[in-house]
């Protein structure tokens, strides 16, 4: 196992959290934007640092970085979001370690899900949430919600309807859906998910 490399994922996943934080309990991170500035500054650099990683090594699997080094490892690439040609490239590498026994199947679906999120396409496993037009955060369009539960189970996850329950709080639901809406399409245009 490679020590060092683990303690740096370890160490980026750690900023990047503290930084989230922070922004959450000052109300800066729902101010309607997919990433605030500083959390946008910290997440470019810890983006550029694993597309290093990647590009030298593959996915970083549990035998290269551990279990918890391999989490941060998907920690980080669920959150570059404004890298849509690095989630887009990472997805295989993920899988092929998922099939090795190198990676837990829920990472790859979430990546999966996030990446048909930002393309606006329906997600197979339901990890992906958005505000509706009612004002709750709920999941995102499902390619086939009669499966959904058995698309989750096959990856490790549970039943959707316990995730749903999670989402309680309509606290920083956007005032103005409509042009919520426009801008998370704007802005996935900006970045080239669209």
């Amino acid at each position: 196992m490679n020590k060092q490399l683990r303690r740096r994922l370890l160490d980026m996943v750690a900023e990047q959290r503290r930084v989230h934080t922070e922004l959450s309990q000052t109300g800066e991170l729902y101010q309607g934007r997919p990433m605030v500035p500083r959390l946008a500054e910290v997440v470019r650099r810890h983006v550029a640092a694993l597309e290093a990683i990647v590009d030298e090594h593959g996915w970083p699997g549990k035998s290269l970085v551990g279990e918890d080094g391999c989490h941060a490892a998907w920690f980080l690439m669920q959150h570059a979001i404004e890298r849509p040609d690095l989630q887009r490239r990472s997805l295989p590498l993920l899988r092929e370690a998922v099939a090795r026994g190198e990676a837990a199947p829920a990472q790859a679906a979430y990546l999966a899900d996030k990446i048909c999120f930002f393309e606006r396409r329906p997600q197979r496993y339901g990890t992906q949430f958005d505000w509706d037009a009612e004002g709750r955060m709920s999941p995102w369009t499902l390619e086939d919600p009669e499966r959904v539960d058995e698309y989750r189970a096959a990856v490790g996850l549970g039943p959707l309807q316990e995730k749903i329950e999670q989402f309680g709080t309509e606290e920083h639901r956007p005032e103005n859906y409509e042009q919520y809406r426009q801008e998370m399409i704007a802005w996935a245009k900006s970045v080239g998910w669209l």
